[in-house]
């Protein structure tokens, strides 16, 4: 059993639902957060407003699973992030766990 963390921008939130589903992932839990990308110094200096960092609406996802449904959403993802118009991939991570109850 591994966790497997998942991060997108709010558009993404149903296709992400989508893509765990069709790795045949079926329990997970979601929470909004705000996603944030620090910017170049030039830009910060001709924003107005520079000094304030504005987060993008995001949502992360988590799930204990195994491994091959892991492998299969990464596969999806990577497929998904290949359509991308935006600079907003879906990202994906994978820890190990070591004890649970």
């Amino acid at each position: 059993m591994k966790l497997v963390l998942v991060t997108a921008v709010e558009e993404f939130h149903k296709d992400v639902i989508k893509l765990f589903k069709k790795a045949q992932i079926e329990t997970f839990s979601e929470s909004e957060i705000d996603g944030y990308k620090t910017s170049n110094a030039l830009l910060i200096s001709s924003n107005w407003f520079g000094f304030e960092n504005v987060g993008n609406e995001s949502v992360m996802f988590f799930s204990f699973t195994d491994e091959a449904n892991i492998d299969t959403l990464f596969e999806l993802i990577k497929q998904f992030n290949k359509t991308l118009t935006t600079n907003n991939p879906i990202r994906a991570i994978v820890v190990p766990i070591e004890k649970s109850i």
